[in-house]
């Protein structure tokens, strides 16, 4: 077998050891193991979780050789869950693999309590009633889930848990922690060691651009009020003024300092994401809290005090233009102040664990550690129960979609996997699923989604005819194609969740395969 190390060397590049340990320790159920169910699984064996169990009563039939890659001729009669088992065992020796033959629908009603041994459950195609009494089930046993489901050329994927905490969210785009615009003491002291008018012109092109900025912010401040330019033909002016101490026009360290002058113009102090964390009523810690909110209490508390309104400093620097001595020394001095930001917060983080009755060495240093470096990026996300969503869902928002024309087809979408449900539970089949009763099966279905929509409170909101004529031409389909990328879409937000990496989905996604888009509904 290959060394773990090689094997997953790619996606170790992503979410590192830690990650990837926490994959190795997850324990996965899967309800049903259609091509959705099969595809989201597929990815996750691949990427190393810990174990999965698959569930899934029905028998494998011809049908499922066109849409299913983990079943073939000889599978034909057998245990579905049993075939699909074997197949993804085969996939990666290292994944501990069961299957249990039972219908989904009846073990959520019989045994709720066989849910909670898992990390997560990932639940596929099923209907609104089993996706409710599911949801409740999880939630009381704080257990992650997340439903999927394809349907002809659309489909859906939803996160439901209590509440999630992200320490490394990693964003695309987030501004470097360099504190141009609020230099602790040591930098300005290290700035001032620096003669930015030196006549040496190989020294003067490589003075690194944070201390050309330092400088100047700090000239700049002095002739005016002590304040930082703030207004468009004041952010002009200082440009401006770095280009006078430009000695050349290819000093590359002076156009970087031009190009990164708008982080001296950014506003000091938190962001408003991070202040709406900070004053969440779960800083008010005991001793059922979870480490991450113990950690924010201390943040909060430094912050407050020692941080003078400022998070602890990443510690980081970009390359720039620099001589590798000044480069050198100007790394040191953020990694110091980092580290000493660091060593407030670890001590703040012990005396809050023995003051609620933990014991003060519970949270690892690695962890405060982490979470001292991506302070600034924290994330917290918190889903609507599915049943409050089904029956109370926001109506100005419900509306908006319905007539926004670039989400109208989604919102449509939506509505109708809904009825189709619906149509399931009044004439015991799916529409269109059956030849023969076409035209009436639209009708009906109609009027299922009119009713529905009704009950939502949206009366006059018709969809198109197009739209329910296609949802029954799908006749409860499963299609490759789709369920690969909607158990994509599924996998990639299981490994959020199990890694605590990266921000979880919000809201209800939606797949539309006729269009080619994907849209997120916020209800």
């Amino acid at each position: 077998m290959a060394e773990p190390k090689t094997k997953y060397d790619r996606q170790l590049r992503i979410w590192g050891e830690q990650g990837q340990a926490a994959l190795e320790k997850a324990s996965i159920c899967l309800l049903n193991c259609g091509p959705t169910g099969s595809e989201t699984l597929k990815n996750l064996v691949l990427g190393g979780v810990g174990s999965i169990t698959v569930i899934d009563g029905s028998k494998v039939e011809v049908s499922d050789l066109g849409n299913n890659f983990m079943v073939d001729e000889s599978s034909v009669g057998q245990s579905k869950a049993k075939c699909v088992c074997a197949f993804l065992q085969e996939l990666n020796d290292a994944v501990k693999a069961k299957f249990i033959e039972e219908h989904p629908e009846a073990l959520i009603e019989t045994n709720p309590s066989f849910f909670s041994q898992f990390t997560l459950v990932v639940a596929t195609q099923l209907v609104e009633d089993s996706m409710i009494k599911l949801d409740k089930i999880c939630r009381e046993a704080n257990v992650k889930l997340i439903f999927a489901r394809s349907y002809g050329l659309t489909g859906f994927v939803r996160v439901s848990v209590k509440e999630h905490t992200v320490i490394e969210s990693k964003p695309d785009h987030f501004l470097d922690d360099l504190r141009l615009n609020n230099p602790w003491p040591e930098l300005k002291s290290f700035a001032e060691t620096i003669d930015l008018n030196v006549a040496d012109p190989v020294a003067h092109k490589h003075t690194p651009y944070v201390i050309i900025l330092v400088k100047m912010a700090e000239e700049w401040a002095k002739t005016h009020g002590g304040g930082l330019p703030s207004t468009r033909d004041e952010k002009k002016q200082f440009k401006e003024l770095l280009k006078t101490g430009m000695l050349a026009v290819e000093e590359e360290n002076y156009k970087e300092a031009i190009e990164a002058s708008f982080k001296v113009f950014a506003p000091r102090g938190t962001s408003s994401d991070l202040q709406q964390i900070i004053s969440d009523s779960c800083t008010e810690v005991d001793s059922n809290s979870s480490d991450f909110w113990v950690m924010v209490a201390a943040l909060k508390e430094f912050i407050v005090n020692k941080g003078v309104g400022e998070a602890p400093l990443e510690g980081s620097i970009p390359d720039m233009t620099s001589s590798t001595e000044l480069y050198v020394n100007l790394q040191k001095i953020y990694q110091a102040k980092a580290e000493a930001d660091f060593l407030v917060i670890e001590q703040r983080v012990r005396n809050i664990l023995k003051k609620i009755g933990r014991d003060p060495d519970s949270i690892p240093k690695t962890m405060i550690k982490s979470f001292c470096k991506n302070a600034r990026k924290l994330k917290v996300c918190r889903y609507r129960p599915i049943e409050d969503e089904f029956n109370n869902p926001s109506l100005p928002q419900l509306q908006k979609y319905l007539t926004d024309e670039d989400y109208s087809m989604a919102m449509g979408f939506y509505i109708l996997l809904r009825a189709v449900d619906r149509f399931a539970a009044n004439y015991n089949s799916f529409p269109g699923q059956f030849d023969g009763a076409m035209d009436e099966d639209i009708s009906r279905l109609k009027t299922t989604a009119v009713s529905l929509l009704s009950d939502l409170g949206c009366n006059g909101s018709p969809l198109t005819e197009d739209l329910i004529n296609e949802m029954c031409r799908f006749g409860a389909s499963e299609l490759h194609a789709v369920a690969a990328f909607i158990g994509g879409i599924a996998s990639q937000e299981v490994i959020k969740l199990i890694t605590r990496q990266f921000v979880p989905i919000s809201g209800t996604f939606i797949f539309n395969g006729i269009d080619h888009k994907s849209q997120l509904l916020a209800l």
